[in-house]
């Protein structure tokens, strides 16, 4: 793994290592702190955002795709989480309406489909694509980005310790 300009790249090899790098990111987060999940459809972001959220919940409960609903709220041991699915957003009117700007200040924020933000986009946010791997049944890179310096910190702290587990 190495990091260069706020990047760096991870294979997951399948759904135990995507769970597992999840479950790392999500120990990690702390109230503001957004994730940015971006991707195809059937890549697996709503398999990461559902590891990520049921690490850090206080008692376990389902964790539905928020497709429909659009945003999820949940108790965390580490704050209020919101998980949100913005693609069948079609004006930035209503993210705003969801409330989902004003979480960005007090809570820990999921975002599904990001690019829906458009200028309301937080420059801090930690992004994640992902990427399917041909011929590899469920086997994806993630790529991570950042220009906050906070993430540096922990996008090492995550990458050595998948290293060595």
């Amino acid at each position: 793994m190495k990091l260069q300009n706020n990047q760096t790249e991870k294979r997951l090899g399948n759904e135990k290592a995507t769970c597992r790098f999840a479950t790392a990111l999500g120990h990690c987060l702390r109230s503001t702190d957004t994730i940015l999940l971006s991707g195809e459809l059937g890549t697996g972001k709503t398999f990461f955002a559902r590891a990520l959220i049921q690490s850090i919940l206080v008692q376990p409960e389902e964790v539905p795709s928020p497709t429909f609903t659009l945003v999820q709220t949940y108790k965390t041991k580490l704050g209020d989480l919101w998980h949100s699915d913005l693609y069948r957003i079609a004006q930035i009117e209503e993210i705003e309406e969801l409330g989902l700007i004003d979480a960005f200040a007090h809570s820990i924020c999921v975002v599904e489909w990001p690019d829906r933000l458009g200028p309301l986009m937080p420059e801090e946010a930690l992004k994640i694509e992902f990427k399917m791997l041909t011929n590899k049944a469920l086997a994806r890179n993630v790529i991570l980005t950042w220009t906050d310096a906070k993430w540096t910190q922990t996008v090492t702290k995550i990458m050595s310790g998948l290293s060595s587990g």
